[in-house]
């Protein structure tokens, strides 16, 4: 079989295996991958590929999937002997190289789902990357049988020969237990591709895996955060007064929630002390920063200049978080958030949300593509994410979901979704949601305050809108008082429903009861 021959490593002669964090810097500086910012970290650039590519992700068919997965556009099917020839391809292309890098981690914080890891990388960078955003150590000598990660950029495929839709692949064999990449230098393919192999494994074993960030209070109340890239998980999960379980993976399991990743991997444009200083401060000698412009004399990161893309990332620890809560496992959740750029402008800053329509708002997934997160995507796009998280779920959508309803309802979880968008008109019009006050909502959903609050019904979309906030003006609690023209609101209020009930029609075997949870 393909793993045991990478199991002996008898292919590679050329390998460095497990280099320390300050060895794999000083290879990447050697071999000129990237520069040193004025904060220590490593800068370097993806190339034309700043973001994910979705459209290049295959899994293979095998016996152990081809009835499991949910096989579409997300999911794409790739035949064994396909995979074979180029994996083939890539194994003799990382041996003509002077020197490739292999290093060991894990996913999972709680020991019993544990999942090792190895990583094979042609560039020293991709390696430190997976140092930080891995789990180093286990405390389980029995974990699961390991997969495999690698990552050849400059191996181009031939999609006329190789079976690819471009030069680009993220190929995931379950069988194999391999997660094949080449032709793409964003780091990022490597995590979520681990966070794809999860989210199969994981609901196997009746653990939730959830696209989400967490953090728990002093007293172990736990928060989770849903949303896509860009709509404020990191930002918002870096709370000072709250332990950070993580940043954007995690299992929810019998016993509680846990963390799938050791590290964080946050968006940086316009990153500031003052908005985000925890963020800040962990981009110091060991992160990865991802396209962004450094000046040439003094080295200093300017996270305002997104030049090269709106997708700026820094890679680092979990431990680089002052109050990290490691090992990253907590109890159960007490209260929900789910996150929404809303690019129309019409969704409230924050509502609070039934069951049935905390089903309706998971299954739909709303959201705004935010620039650069995708390639092609340049200025906020609408659409629906199952669960939060569809590029990263191959089983049917309704596995997930139905485990996250039987979940709140066991645990009394209040669930509230939150706009991070844009207020007072649609992108390019109105301006988005000032950060200090999304954070005041936040604390106060934390805290319970709306639990006696007053409240209104939002008339487009059923949603139930507090009428007070502490720290937040009342205006702009209510999504129309914000818009200066009445008129164009109601449109684009009117635009977003049709849009809402045109998605969920896909889901036609869920009770009547969840479905007249959303737009009316």
């Amino acid at each position: 079989m393909i793993q045991s021959a990478i199991k002996t490593n008898k292919r590679f002669n050329n390998a460095l295996y497990d280099l320390p964090i300050s060895a794999l810097v000083e290879k990447a500086l050697f071999r000129n991958e990237g520069s040193l910012t004025s904060t220590g970290a490593l800068r370097v650039d993806t190339g034309k590929y700043t973001g994910r590519s979705p459209k290049d992700k295959f899994i293979v068919t095998e016996k152990e999937t081809k009835d499991h997965i949910e096989w579409g556009s997300v999911n794409q099917p790739m035949e064994k002997d396909t995979f074979q020839a180029l994996f083939e391809k890539v194994m003799d292309h990382l041996n003509k190289q002077e020197e490739i890098f292999i290093s060991t981690g894990y996913a999972g914080a709680d020991s019993k789902y544990q999942l090792p890891i190895s990583v094979i990388t042609e560039f020293a960078w991709h390696n430190l990357f997976a140092r930080q955003l891995f789990i180093r150590h286990s405390s389980n000598p029995k974990a699961n049988e390991p997969f495999t990660v690698i990552c050849a950029p400059t191996f181009k495929a031939s999609p006329s020969i190789d079976g690819t839709n471009s030069e680009a692949f993220i190929i995931i064999s379950f069988e194999e237990k391999i997660v094949l990449i080449g032709g793409t230098e964003y780091a990022g393919e490597m995590k979520k591709s681990i966070f794809s192999v999860m989210n199969y494994l994981l609901p196997k074993q009746h653990v939730l895996s959830m696209h989400c960030s967490a953090n728990v209070s002093t007293e172990g109340d736990v928060a989770l955060f849903f949303g896509l890239s860009g709509t404020g998980k990191t930002t918002l999960s870096a709370d000072p007064t709250r332990q950070l379980i993580g940043d954007d993976e995690h299992g929810w399991s019998a016993n509680g929630v846990f963390n799938i990743e050791g590290g964080c991997y946050a968006k940086c444009s316009n990153l500031s002390y003052e908005k985000e200083p925890q963020i800040w401060n962990a981009i110091r000698f060991g992160s990865v920063l991802e396209n962004v412009i450094v000046h040439p004399r003094t080295g200093e990161p300017d996270y305002d200049d997104t030049s090269l893309t709106e997708n700026t990332r820094a890679a680092y620890p979990l431990e680089s978080i002052p109050n990290a809560l490691v090992p990253s496992i907590a109890g159960h959740p007490t209260t929900i958030i789910f996150l929404t750029a809303d690019a129309f402008g019409v969704l409230p800053p924050i509502s609070k949300l039934t069951k049935e329509q905390a089903m309706y708002h998971f299954l739909s997934g709303y959201t705004s593509k935010l620039a650069g997160t995708e390639r092609g995507v340049t200025s906020p796009e609408a659409t629906f994410s199952t669960c939060f998280g569809a590029p990263f779920l191959p089983l049917p959508a309704k596995d997930y979901a139905e485990m996250l309803g039987k979940k709140i309802a066991e645990h009394n979880v209040q669930v509230f979704l939150v706009n991070t968008g844009w207020t007072g008109g649609p992108y390019g019009t109105g301006e988005r949601i000032r950060l200090q006050y999304t954070r005041a909502m936040i604390q106060a959903a934390l805290h319970g305050e709306f639990n006696s609050t007053e409240t209104t019904v939002e008339p487009y979309f059923n949603l139930h809108v507090p009428t007070h906030c502490p720290g937040v003006p009342d205006a702009i609690l209510q999504p129309m008082s914000t818009w200066s023209d009445k008129e164009a609101y109601h449109k684009k209020a009117k635009e977003l429903t049709y849009k809402f009930k045109d998605n969920f029609k896909k889901f036609n075997q869920v009770s009547e009861s969840i479905k007249k949870a959303g737009p009316q």
